[in-house]
């Protein structure tokens, strides 16, 4: 466990933790940001999963879920990291579970409500393994109605009571559904906040392919063409969900009613009463300040990396804090000042630039209205490049995520031992970039504007931040998805960072490992705590739990323990202090069952290959028990600086898999990679859990 100190460490520095706390309680009015060495940051759970997004209850335990359908629970009374529940989803390119929040009045008069937003398998194809130059789940690119007809989908928002530790998914209540055209990349990330009335927010994706429009706006009305290429249909369509932001009301048995205020009001032809927000290409993060009732937005960007007179603007990252129903322009207008250019897919040629103040679209695939609200302009616009308006943001990729807005509450206040942030960081909304690594903060004056923007803990590591949450004892939570692609990369976790100015003290720094780590029943193993450091030089409290019953199995620092049953288990030890303030790692032990070990013996790292070429792959797993072929997938990526998108998945052993083609892209300037991710998961059973295994290829185009 030598991540864990590294991990924990990794957000202060290395002197953070060796420094002399600098105690400054920050009063309302203080005028400068307090020291980084008043932070902390503590891992919650580092082995998150592919992390998607994260909820903290009013007890301060965390949900956080996975795209591969897993919602986990972190306790932190105990340090216990477990599995509240796993949902079948379909999971080709960027779909599976996608969000979880809780009801605004969780823990009030028994409402234990957890809302997920998730991709039912429902019929849609997938690829058969026993057709490995076939793969059946891919959605055609050319076709007729009928062939697109078979990938038509939903992804699905609900809801779960929460009963102690475990999500009852037989007490889901369906709220709505999200149409979805399934077997074709990209933009179905949701999120989910609630305002002050209790009215839930949904952000929706474009559901439109990005990667045959030169980076810019996908308006592809081409006949025979897949209609997952045009934007129009969705974002730019007054009569679709997807591309928006739906602000609906939950009925008492699930279902919705319609609040006053939206976009359109209910009975208009030609439009869905559930819009708020349209004209948005990908809202992944959306966040909401109850106090102000301002929605945060962050939208993402196409690829662009400059402007052109003949197609339109370079990509834009934007930001905005909402007040009122609108337009924001997608796939016309990047913003209210950066309009597209109207272009045939096919003649090649190039004619007016849309008119942002009143577009039309005109659409064969829009079911809505044809002229469209004008375009609002957001708060905060930026490219790959220096900004001139907002160069405190710097360059490179654009990956925008809106962040919460910290809400100061006195620590003497809140019941436990103070980590709360101080009154300096009060209403100032967060800004994450995911592509950046970092986080600022929003000054925004009394009329709302924006009249600043400052870093927010700048030496800290911010890994791929996924969400960000302030939880009910003023601490933020992080969930970082690491360096790689749609698999548990191993700088990924869940994690605090607290503020330890009011007292100084520090949370403990445990470390753990234990030898063996699997075996058959009966299993002794040998568990060792050292390397567990206290800033403070407290005397700890040592508690271990082996058999993840939420019970205390020993107070000793290095004892031993006899596994007499089959099963997977994280063994915790939770380290306090005097204090109060604890914190958990975790070993994995396996009795019964290994993971299995999963190699791509083809492709191999540097192989030479171009964008369009059909590459063959070849999986190689080896384990404990027999290994069944169609429980291989292999998913291929196209990657783009430190992000990418899914393209495919296909199933088997063996197999080949088609590479596309980025238009408008340079594979020798642009930074494209061919990423190939191989997983199996082992059939467990007779008490022995489910076990996976992965791997990871990159593939560099040649010239």
């Amino acid at each position: 466990m030598k991540r864990r100190l590294a991990l924990a460490v990794a957000g202060l520095t290395t002197t953070a933790l060796v420094a002399t706390p600098t105690v400054s309680i920050a009063a309302p009015g203080t005028t400068s940001a307090p020291p980084e060495t008043d932070f902390q940051k503590v891992t919650l759970n580092d082995h998150p999963g592919e992390p998607m997004d994260l909820a903290v209850l009013p007890d301060s335990r965390v949900l956080h879920v996975t795209r591969p359908g897993e919602v986990w629970l972190h306790d932190p009374a105990t340090g216990r990291n477990t599995v509240a529940a796993t949902l079948d989803v379909y999971r080709h390119d960027e779909e599976g579970l996608q969000n979880v929040a809780i009801d605004p009045n969780f823990g009030k008069a028994g409402n234990n409500w957890v809302y997920l937003y998730y991709s039912p398998p429902m019929n849609t194809p997938v690829d058969d393994p026993s057709t490995p130059n076939v793969n059946e789940g891919d959605a055609p690119a050319w076709g007729t109605a009928a062939d697109f007809e078979r990938f038509k989908g939903a992804i699905r928002l609900s809801r779960f009571r929460l009963v102690k530790d475990k999500l009852d998914l037989s007490t889901e209540q369906q709220i709505i559904d999200v149409p979805v055209d399934r077997g074709i990349c990209c933009h179905v990330g949701g999120d989910i906040v609630f305002d002050a009335k209790g009215n839930l927010y949904l952000s929706t994706g474009d559901d439109t392919n990005p990667f045959e429009s030169g980076g810019y706006a996908p308006i592809d009305e081409r006949p025979g063409r897949n209609p997952a290429y045009d934007a129009q249909r969705t974002a730019a369509n007054t009569n679709d969900l997807r591309g928006k932001i739906l602000r609906i009301k939950v009925g008492e048995n699930g279902g919705y009613t319609i609040p006053n205020g939206n976009l359109f009001p209910e009975g208009t032809t030609g439009t869905r009463p559930e819009i708020y927000l349209m004209g948005l290409r990908n809202p992944f993060r959306i966040e909401l300040n109850r106090k102000t009732d301002e929605l945060y937005v962050a939208d993402y960007s196409p690829d662009a990396g400059q402007a052109d007179p003949l197609r339109g603007p370079a990509g834009q990252g934007k930001w905005a804090a909402v007040r009122k129903a609108g337009n924001y322009g997608w796939p016309y207008c990047a913003t209210a000042q950066l309009p597209y250019v109207d272009y045939d897919f096919a003649t090649g040629q190039s004619g007016a630039t849309f008119n942002c103040s009143a577009p039309i679209n005109e659409s064969p695939h829009n079911t809505g209205l044809r002229e469209l609200p004008p375009v609002e302009q957001p708060d905060v616009w930026y490219g790959y490049g220096p900004s001139a308006q907002f160069p405190e943001l710097g360059t490179g990729g654009i990956g925008p995520m809106a962040g919460p807005a910290y809400r100061f509450v006195s620590p003497t206040t809140r019941g436990r031992a103070p980590v709360a942030w101080p009154a300096y960081y009060d209403g100032m909304p967060l800004f994450h970039e995911w592509t950046r690594d970092y986080v600022k903060s929003f000054r925004l004056n009394g009329s709302g504007s924006l009249s600043g923007i400052e870093p927010v803990l700048p030496s800290f590591t911010f890994d791929n931040p996924m969400d960000l949450e302030f939880g009910p004892d003023g601490a933020l939570y992080v969930l970082e998805y690491g360096d790689g692609f749609f698999s548990e990369n191993p700088d990924a976790q869940l994690a605090r960072i607290d503020y330890i100015g009011w007292k100084g003290n520090h949370t403990p720094v445990p470390q753990v490992s234990a030898t063996p780590t699997n075996g058959l029943t009966p299993l002794t193993v040998t568990f060792s705590s050292d390397g567990t450091t206290d800033y403070d030089g407290d005397r700890l409290s040592y508690a271990w739990d082996f058999d993840n019953d939420g019970k205390v199995d020993s107070r000793a620092a290095n004892p031993t323990f006899t596994y007499q049953k089959n099963g997977l288990y994280h063994a915790t030890l939770n380290v306090s202090d005097p204090g109060g303030l604890s914190a958990a790692a975790s070993v994995r032990v396996v009795v019964g069952n290994a993971q299995p070990v999963v190699e791509l013996v083809k492709p191999v790292a540097g192989q030479p290959f171009k964008f369009g070429d059909t590459v063959q792959f070849e999986v190689r797993v080896t384990d404990d028990q027999p290994v069944d072929c169609s429980r291989v997938s292999v998913t291929y990526v196209l990657g783009h600086d430190t992000h990418g998108h899914p393209q495919t998945t296909a199933n088997g052993c063996t197999g080949s898999i088609q590479t596309t083609v980025p238009s408008g892209h340079d594979p020798a300037n642009d930074n494209l990679t061919a990423v190939f991710v191989a997983s199996y998961t082992d059939a467990g059973g007779n008490g022995l859990p489910s076990l996976t295994g992965t791997d990871q290829v990159v593939l560099v185009p040649t010239a």
